[in-house]
Parts: structure tokens; sequence; C-alpha cells
């Protein structure tokens, strides 16, 4: 009759949770998604600002990306739960196999039966001569003398002897678990978990804002109680700042520091191209906990730690100018600069034909270094002088970007002051390229532009261009013919001056028949240059200039710059004619308390995983009983690593030990 099967009582709710943060699958896959989201962290750039996104993925992929929190993904909320249960997973791993991995290091197995050893893979029984206490000596000794510890159990009626070697092998499972708990917490430690917390509970926000440190809201500000941060600021030469900026998804966090950053003095040192070589910076740390400031220079690589703070030099940039500017008027009938003396970052009204202006000066960079063809058609990299970035904004807050260069470049042998322009940083630059007088300046295209833009002197011009062509023709000049010819080329001037070439072609789509157009176009077209060429010739001579054949080149460059510049988009042409160069070192600066434990658990991680891979767990047993001729022995071994390694091993093993036995 057959035993009634026995019922397995329930699992509890705890057991089962411990098994399953236990189990294999969740480590791995916890450990796969922490490695995807480490990939993304490393490939795409961290923690900048969402402009910068926009401008790099556009807006779709942008929103995307925010979404799943690719732009901080050591502190999202994801990767932080992530993390923890990766801590609880391998914590469970090693509260549940420790005890047995360390009982294992000690357990010399004394009790193994002889069947047991007769079914292992690495067996050899065989009777020898030797009586059972000669043959548990000479095994004791050869064990010894191949590095195993031994131990050694009389059961009466047979002995055995257990050796073991890379009992260690255990503990790399061990490190390798704590290890990977040990990280975890450092980089719970270093994940913002608190500023997390607080911004979930409404106790911190996100200061989205453009304003001066000093106007941000105390609910963006951080005190310097702050258990981790990495945060950067930019400090002008000779200002000292305690605070850092800890960009935050659309905004930033103001996180103040214990002590104040001085940048007594920058230094950059530059290649014969202009490109950067190496910068440092002199930093005084003023402390109240300090009897006297601490004095220390940083450069790349090599920063300051201070009270578990560490200050990085990670670039430069410019720390408010003083700029010396000429206003040249673009749309008005006179041609005299207005001076103007501003600083980066600062903001300056401008009086316009339109109204008032506002000229935001941004930045500032004594180098700039952009790819250009040289006489031999190849590409080169060249330093094109100083140059500075500022926006125009009319009455409607509406602005432009620009981007004027110092001094003339030279581009196929002449020399151009060039001037960028660009609606939004999400765009290129555009370039107006106007044209440097024989004395390096823009006097005689701003010249030039004045006539253009004078009624009375286009007319004038335009009257004397239409005699002269008249009285050069086989046609008998009239006063009405003249004036009509005349009143022709000042409309052509004035459409140039307006709108350039276009304003000139829609003049005619308008006003004239299609089937006549060509025609009419050719037409115009020569007697605009006409009126251009005698305007120009009345320019030379008010400066005192007899025409040459370079001059004509110089014409044609004016002519290209003037058709372009109801584009511009800007009443001014903003020279710069000085500057006082102020740089600011830009400093990183982080607090990472859990670093410490990353760098310890990596320690243990890398000892870990060699005792798991290099370092091999192997047992012998020798199992000796009497005979009526002397003893039958049994020689088994095990190795948890490298089998093929141990068949070799083994071999050589038995043959040495029942060589000694038959000496």
């Amino acid at each position: 009759m057959s035993k009634p099967a026995v019922a397995r009582r329930p699992q509890s709710i705890a057991s089962i949770l411990v098994e399953f943060l236990g189990s294999m699958n969740l480590a791995i896959t916890l450990l796969v998604a922490l490695a995807i989201a480490s990939v993304i962290g490393t490939v795409l750039q961290q923690n900048q600002p969402y402009t910068d996104y926009i401008l790099k993925f556009g807006p779709f992929w942008h929103d995307m990306f925010m979404s799943l929190s690719l732009y901080n993904v050591y502190s999202a909320t994801w990767f932080v739960v992530i993390l923890g249960f990766l801590v609880m997973s391998t914590s469970v791993c090693v509260y549940r196999n420790a005890p047995t991995m360390l009982r294992d290091m000690r357990h010399f197995r004394l009790n193994a039966k002889a069947k047991s050893l007769r079914a292992f893979h690495h067996v050899e029984e065989r009777e020898i001569a030797a009586r059972p206490d000669e043959a548990t000596e000479l095994a004791a000794r050869f064990l010894a003398v191949e590095g195993y510890r031994m131990r050694e159990k009389d059961h009466g009626d047979h002995r055995v002897l257990a050796g073991m070697r890379g009992g260690w092998n255990r503990m790399g499972y061990l490190f390798t678990h704590v290890a990977i708990v040990i990280i975890c917490i450092g980089g719970l430690m270093d994940g913002q978990l608190p500023l997390k917390i607080a911004e979930t509970m409404g106790t911190r926000e996100i200061e989205t804002r453009d304003v001066p440190a000093s106007q941000v809201s105390e609910k963006s500000r951080i005190g310097p109680g702050n258990m981790s941060f990495r945060g950067s600021v930019d400090i002008p030469e000779g200002t000292r700042a305690n605070i850092v900026f800890l960009p935050m998804r659309e905004g930033y966090f103001v996180q103040e520091l214990p002590f104040a950053v001085e940048v007594k003095e920058f230094r950059v040192e530059h290649y014969d191209n202009g490109q950067p070589k190496s910068f440092e910076s002199d930093l005084v740390i003023h402390d109240d906990q300090l009897d006297e400031p601490l004095h220390q220079t940083i450069s790349v690589n090599h920063p300051l730690v201070y009270r578990g703070h560490a200050i990085y030099q990670s670039s430069f940039g410019d720390g408010g100018s003083r700029l010396g500017l000429r206003l040249w008027p673009l749309d008005t009938q006179t041609n005299d600069p207005v001076a103007l003396r501003g600083r980066v970052f600062e903001n300056y009204p401008v009086e316009t034909a339109g109204g008032t202006w506002r000229l935001e000066l941004a930045d500032f960079r004594l180098f700039n270094i952009n790819p250009v063809v040289n006489e031999e058609g190849k590409t080169e990299q060249r330093n094109m002088g100083p140059a500075f970035t500022f926006r125009m904004r009319d009455e409607t807050g509406v602005a432009r970007e620009y981007m004027n260069y110092m001094v003339p470049v030279e581009q196929e042998g002449r020399p151009f002051y060039i001037s960028g322009v660009r609606q939004s940083q999400a765009d290129a630059f555009r370039y107006l390229h106007i044209p440097a007088d024989e004395n390096g300046t823009p006097e005689l295209f701003m010249a030039m532009l004045t006539y253009l833009q004078n009624p009375a002197a286009v007319r004038e011009i335009a009257e004397a261009t239409a005699l002269a062509s008249l009285q050069r023709s086989t046609d008998p000049a009239t006063p009405e013919l003249s004036d009509q010819l005349a009143t022709l080329m000042a409309r052509m001037l004035e459409l140039f001056a307006e709108g350039g070439f276009d304003a000139i072609e829609r003049d005619i789509v308008t006003n004239v028949p299609a089937e006549a157009q060509q025609e009419a176009a050719s037409s115009l077209m020569s007697l605009w240059r006409s009126a251009m060429q005698a305007l120009y010739l009345r320019v030379l001579t008010d400066r005192g200039v007899a025409p040459a054949e370079a001059d004509w080149q110089f014409f044609d460059d004016a002519v290209a710059a003037l058709a372009s510049l109801p584009f511009y988009g800007n009443p001014y042409y903003i020279q710069l004619s000085e500057f006082e160069q102020v740089e600011a070192s830009g400093l990183q600066i982080t607090k990472s308390p859990g670093k410490d434990l990353v760098y310890f658990g990596s320690v243990m991680l890398t000892i870990g995983i060699f005792l798991l891979f290099y370092l091999a767990h192997r047992r012998l047993w020798v199992w000796v009983e009497p005979t009526e001729r002397g003893s039958r022995v049994i020689f088994a071994g095990t190795s948890n690593r490298n089998v093929l390694e141990f068949d070799k091993q083994f071999a050589r093993l038995k043959e040495t030990l029942f060589g000694l036995f038959k000496a």
C-alpha cells in the first residue's frame, strides 16, 4: 500500500521575495540594464543645457530623450531604482550563499565514502604492498609537497586523507558580490538622491530664468551641506565666487559652497596657429576655517582637492572684456561712425531710425581658428584674429546674433571685414564681406553707401551720367530724353539701395510684360551699372584718388556687399576698434563622497574576478584500507575550474603517488 502524499507547506511572502531578489535571472537583468545605461551615459554627453540638445538632435528626438531622462542618466529616477534593486538582489545573494562558501573553504570532507570517490571523474584505485600507516604517512608528505592543506581522519576500518588547494577561490564569489554592493552604494551616494527627493516633495524647484545668481529664489538654491554634486562656474580674473551652477534638465540649481574660490590669475598657452595648448589658474581659497588663504595652481588633469571638494580646470572663456566699438550707420545719409565703449555680458541702448534697439555684448575671443583654403587649394587651419559676438534686439524683442572680426581677413588676395549673422543658434552663420580700402578701413565702402542712400546725390549723379551717355550717343540729346534717362537711373539706384538686385528684379517683373522682361533687364542693368560706376568715381574724386585697375576690383567687391545689406538685418555695422581682454577660468567643482567607495569596490571586484577566474579550488582524497597483502588505496580529485588542465595534473599526481608506494 502506497503512502499518502505529504502536502507541501505554502511559501510565505517573505521567502518568495527573498528567492526572487536572490535569483540569478534578476541579477543578470539588472546588470544588463545598468550596462546599457552606462553606455548611453558615456556616449551621450550628460547635463548640458537643453538648447544644446535641441540643436544637436532636433525637437522630436530631444523630447523623446528628455522623457527617458537620457540627459542625466546617472541621476535619473529609473537608474537609481535599478541601482537600489541591484544592491538588494546582490545583498540577498551574499546573505544566502556566504555561509555555505565560508564553510566550504574550511570543510575538508573527511567522511567521504569509497563509493562516492569511485564515482569521481578523476579517480585511481590500486592495491599496494605498503601497510596502511606507511601509505598514510607517504600520502600526507606527498600532499604537503604539492602545496595542499591536509587533514586526516581514522575511521577504524579505513583512513581518509583530504587535501585542499585554492580555497580562496570561494572568496572570489564573495568579493565580486560585495564589491557590486559597495559600488552601487557609492553610486547612490553620488546620485543626487536627496535633491531628487526634495524636488519631488516640492521643497526644491529648478530655476529656468536667465537671471544673476543673486536673484535666484531660495527654492532653487542648495546649501553647502549637500552630500554630492557636480557643477561648474566661470570666474573672471581677480574675482571670487562661492557658488556653482548645477545644470538640471531645462534649468539649473545654484549650489552654495562652504568657501570662496578666487581666480588670482589665468594663463593660457597657444600653438603657432592659435589653438590652445595648455591653460592653468592660480587659485586662492578663502575659508573661515583657514588661518590664512590657501594658494594653489591647478591645470587640466591636476585638480585641487579641498574639504572633499575637487576643483578641476575644465575650460576658459571671456570674463567681461572691455571693448571699444565704432557703429557705422547702414540706413542713414551719414557715414560718421558712433563711438561706444562697452563690456562683454552687458547691454546698451542704441538709437536707430526705427527706434531704440538694444546691443547685447555676448562674447569676445582673442583667437579664432577656422578652416581656409590656401593658395595651393588645400584646407588649413588659420587664426583669423580677435572677434566678438553680440545680439541686436529691436523694440519688439526680436534679435539676431552677429560675430564680427576685428581685422580684415584676406580672401583671394583681398582684405575684407567679415561679419557673420544668424537668426538663432540653430542656424549657421551667413557672412557679409565688406571690402577694406587702401588704408585697411571700411571708410570707402561706407562713403559709397552714404552716396547711395542720399536721394539728392543719386539724382545729381544720374543726371550727369545720363547727359554724358546721350552726348556719346548718335541720337540727338533732348532735355526730355535726358530727364527720362536720369529718372530711370536714379530709380535703379534707389531700388538697389532698398533691396539689392532682388528689388530691381521684382520691379521688372511687376512693370514689364513677360515677353520683354529679358531685354528690359539687360538694358536696365546696363544703366544701373553706368550710374553705379559714376557714383563710385564721385566717391573717389571726393577722396582725391585717381581710379586705378585695382579700384575696380574694389568696386565689384563693394557692389556684392551692398547687394547683401538688405538681408543683414542690422542698422549698424559694428567694428571692433580696441579691446582690453579679461579672461575667465572655467572651473568644475565636484563633491562625491561615494567616489572612494566606488574605487574600493572596484579593487575588490578586480581581486574577486582574479580569484574566480585564475584560482582553481581543487581537492584530493586518499582513501586507505588494510588488505591481506598490504593496503587498498583510492586516490580521487576534483577541480571547479580548468578541468582539462587538471586532467594532466591528476595524471601526474597519481603516477607520482603510486610510484612512492612502490619505492
